[in-house]
């Protein structure tokens, strides 16, 4: 699934959207260079989750758990500084009972999570515009529908 989206609004939307297809032991996969909206998104799943707490970029402390309302915690992680999934195993990440949305997935993961959304963010563009894409791995994701709310 391929979309284009406008604003930083049209990001938290989309967020909104892929948080009502998610439930416990989902994980979310980020990719996007620094700045395409990453967070930004992350911020609509919080907030279709009514997660608890600021979403905001876990950079220097790696992984952030918010708590929600009703339903499994929100795990959002920063892998950038992660070398392997030694390190990301280090990180004591209950997978199976949370949501979990990882900022900068790295190749290795490949090998721990095999079910998964990938969401790739393009910014290649100089105005606001991004192209985002929708990859479905597993089969947990057939036949999932996404709200994208464009």
């Amino acid at each position: 699934m391929k979309l284009t989206i406008s604003s930083p609004e049209q990001m938290e939307s989309l967020g909104l959207g892929v948080a009502k297809s998610l439930r416990a032991g989902d994980v979310v996969l980020l990719e996007g260079e620094l700045g395409a909206g990453k967070t930004t998104l992350t911020r609509g799943i919080g907030e279709g989750l009514l997660a608890k707490g600021t979403i905001q970029s876990p950079t220097f402390v790696l992984a952030r758990t918010h708590r929600t309302q009703s339903g499994p915690k929100l795990v959002h992680v920063d892998a950038y500084r992660l070398g392997s999934a030694v390190e990301l195993d280090d990180l004591d990440i209950d997978f199976e009972n949370s949501i979990v949305v990882i900022e900068w997935p790295r190749d290795f993961l490949d090998s721990v999570i095999t079910e998964y959304l990938k969401i790739k963010i393009d910014r290649t563009r100089q105005d606001d515009v991004r192209e985002v894409e929708l990859i479905f791995s597993g089969d947990r994701w057939q036949g999932v529908e996404i709200a994208t709310g464009n």
